[in-house]
């Protein structure tokens, strides 16, 4: 899986469902105090709050006050059907795959658990979703395992997972993740996906990388 592109295509979705909110409900106090810790000169009007929304995304900067904005648009969104997340071909089988095998699938997101939760339950499924939440033993976030550039949130993951670390592969397109997780004697793999940053050659050298989840040895 890929975070980041991931991201991209789920708030393209999003700042549909925020954009049309925002003219619809523009003046409803319950919107305003949704996005009212939004810096003022960015809630001028719904075409300047988009623009400040869409320069945050593009630049991944996770302000509270977004994530905030986030959580209640993937509500709305999944609840109403507008929002359907993608993930690239391969995921999916192979995670099934994965599971029928005995392998315990975990999720370590910057996104909350409920974000996470809502995520996997409403996955692409030709024009309709399927629910995937089943395939996972445990999810985390920066709050019940700590920063993902921390080695020790790497560790205690496995500790409460009961896996050694040596025995845990974690999957990233965060060249940083990566050094924290190998950092706790992780093994690191980077998913080099479509629309990611480009890697530089020590990273490529550094660590393992693959383009899709089937590349695994």
């Amino acid at each position: 899986m890929c975070a980041a592109s991931l991201n991209i295509e789920r708030w393209r979705a999003s700042e549909v469902v925020l954009l049309d909110i925002a003219r619809d409900s523009w003046g409803d106090p319950d919107f305003q105090q949704l996005v009212a810790g939004f810096p003022a000169d960015t809630r001028q009007n719904a075409e300047a709050l988009i623009a400040h929304v869409e320069d945050l995304t593009r630049r991944d900067v996770k302000a509270v006050y977004l994530k905030q904005l986030q959580g209640h648009l993937w509500t709305t969104g999944f609840r109403e059907g507008d929002l359907k997340t993608p993930l690239f071909d391969d995921v999916v089988p192979t995670l099934e795959q994965w599971k029928a095998t005995g392998k315990t699938l975990a999720i370590f997101s910057s996104g909350s658990v409920q974000a996470q939760l809502q995520f996997f339950s409403y996955v692409r499924d030709g024009s309709s979703t399927r629910d995937i939440k089943g395939l996972f033993s445990a999810h985390y976030d920066t709050v019940n395992a700590g920063p993902k550039l921390e080695k020790t949130s790497y560790e205690k993951i496995c500790r409460e997972l009961g896996k050694d670390v040596s025995k845990v592969t974690f999957l990233t397109d965060n060249v940083k993740e990566a050094e924290a997780a190998t950092e706790a004697n992780v093994y690191a793999i980077v998913v080099d996906r479509p629309g990611n940053a480009p890697l530089s050659d020590e990273s490529k050298a550094r660590f393992t990388v693959i383009e899709k989840l089937t590349d695994l040895p």
